[in-house]
């Protein structure tokens, strides 16, 4: 029975129907937490802890329960198995939410592949597509390594005065001058100026879109709150460097066509794409992907290095071992190599291991297009799922020891990618499910897997080889010396991590 169950998981209302109806659950039949009139669960939730509630509900109620938030209702999943089915039944079964879509319009931001569903989104996935292509990633990578020696040159300063170092905001201008330099050929540096205009403003954005996602109702139209405000003014400054971005762009490619067959970086390449005949594409969808790198490129690069040297600083062999890998890779005052990143196994493999742990997206939304069906549960048309990407990831039941940091379990089996956010073939010949790459999904799955995986994964490299090949980490921790807080802004960032450096011995 369990087998047909799970074969059913994508299955449509006629599929469903080949298991079972007396088999299946009814939304109304699910467990949750009690709730009030009118408000629901509402009174009980925070954005700003959404994950964290949703997993504690998760352990009380199990892997599928249902919420309500105010008159919202949502269906919370946490088995790994169907959130993976979830996620491949994408586009076509599972958009991601309308509300989410409603939210970012009102908030007046053009649409880009982030957000976008449906044929629009096929169209904006092709051009984005295009722009990652590793071959042309490797050919940004110089601008990556002027990046990386800017953030070097300022923790030497840092190292040199004995000063503490805000990570995340360290972290944060290292991935915008890295986006900006690799996806738009644009010289933003605020490692060295200190001037993080467009980094302040974009800051305001993701934690206003994810707190208006899920308030009950729109206070913000009716009693802006300050936050409301800045936001209202922040917009048309980023918008207007983004428009910028794509100007200037387009400037280059009329005066060098060449560009077009050959661009420069992630930017050219997307106009490129749009411009050719049927693309659909116009410069208000290629600055909304503009757009989407930006946010995402900052937020999720940024948060994931800060919760990986906490994690090591917390795990002292690993770090060692990690030390040890750059070290023996990389030469010392010589500019880090694609070469050497590419080498960099045990570096890489506690990325993963960061990322299953401390996942900087721990909740994925998602609306169901037609009545299906996931797990044992008919889901009608519309309703929203929100899926636990973490539950799964720390529990023994399904990889040894699992709430600890042990980098070494991504080492244990091949790396075979088959696309979809999940690998085969392990030392022994065989891939279960208690394997770390199919439980973890921090790029999410199937057809709407992160498209900036592998630029992820190098700027991660890159800042963490310049790091541990040009200084001892003397401390990495919060002020008051607790563990820093999950801070849920649309991602998880941690809050108040601080580090201080050394010279290398």
């Amino acid at each position: 029975m369990q087998s047909a169950i799970d074969n059913s998981a994508t299955g449509s209302a006629p599929e469903a129907a080949s298991i079972g109806d007396s088999l299946l659950r009814e939304l109304k039949d699910l467990p949750g937490p009690r709730g009030l009139p009118i408000f629901g669960n509402a009174l009980r939730f925070k954005p700003s802890r959404a994950h964290l509630i949703f997993e504690a509900w998760a352990r009380q109620y199990g892997a599928f329960y249902k919420v309500k938030i105010g008159p919202r209702h949502l269906v919370v999943v946490s088995d790994h198995k169907l959130v993976a089915s979830a996620l491949r039944d994408r586009p076509d079964g599972f958009s991601r939410t309308m509300r989410l879509e409603q939210v970012w319009t009102e908030m007046g931001l053009p649409p880009g592949v982030f957000g976008a569903n449906g044929e629009t989104w096929r169209r904006q996935r092709r051009m984005v597509m295009a722009s990652f292509d590793p071959v042309h990633v490797k050919n940004y990578f110089p601008s990556l390594q002027k990046v990386a020696d800017r953030l070097g040159q300022r923790w030497q300063k840092a190292a040199d005065r004995g000063a503490t170092i805000d990570l995340q905001s360290d972290l944060m201008r290292f991935t915008v001058d890295a986006i900006a330099g690799l996806a738009f050929g644009a010289s933003v540096n605020t490692l060295e100026s200190d001037e993080d205009r467009i980094q302040q403003h974009l800051d305001k954005i993701f934690p206003l879109l994810f707190k208006r996602i899920f308030t009950p109702l729109p206070w913000h139209r009716w009693l802006p709150s300050a936050k409301d405000r800045a936001l209202q003014r922040s917009i048309p400054e980023v918008m207007a460097a983004v428009n910028g971005f794509v100007a200037q762009a387009r400037a280059r490619m009329q005066d060098s066509p060449s560009l077009r067959d050959a661009p420069g970086n992630l930017l050219e390449a997307m106009i490129a794409a749009a411009d050719q005949p049927g693309s659909g594409m116009d410069d208000v969808q290629v600055a909304g992907n503009v757009l989407t790198m930006l946010l995402a490129g900052e937020d999720t690069t940024a948060n994931t290095l800060a919760w990986m040297l906490h994690l090591l600083w917390q795990n002292p062999l690993a770090l060692q071992a990690a030390t040890d890998e750059v070290r023996r890779v990389c030469v010392r005052d010589q500019p880090l190599t694609l070469e050497q990143l590419g080498r960099l196994d045990f570096v890489e493999a506690c990325a993963h291991e960061t990322m299953r742990l401390k996942p900087v997206a721990p909740q994925l939304g998602l609306e169901a297009l037609r009545e299906t069906v996931l797990g044992d549960v008919r889901l009608p048309k519309g309703t929203v799922v929100i899926t636990l990407m973490r539950v799964d990831s720390v529990n023994d039941v399904h990889m040894p020891d699992a709430r600890s940091f042990l980098p070494q379990r991504w080492l244990a089996e091949s790396r075979t990618d088959t696309g979809e956010g999940h690998t085969t073939g392990t030392s022994t010949g065989n891939q279960t499910a208690s394997s770390p790459k199919r439980v973890s999904m921090p790029f999410g799955a199937g057809p709407r897997i992160c498209p900036g995986r592998y630029l992820a994964l190098l700027e991660i490299k890159m800042a963490m080889a310049t790091l541990l090949n040009r200084f001892d980490i003397a401390f990495v921790g919060t002020r008051d010396g607790h563990e820093p807080t999950e801070l849920m802004a649309f991602t998880m960032t941690p809050v108040g991590l601080q580090m201080r450096l050394q010279a290398r011995r």
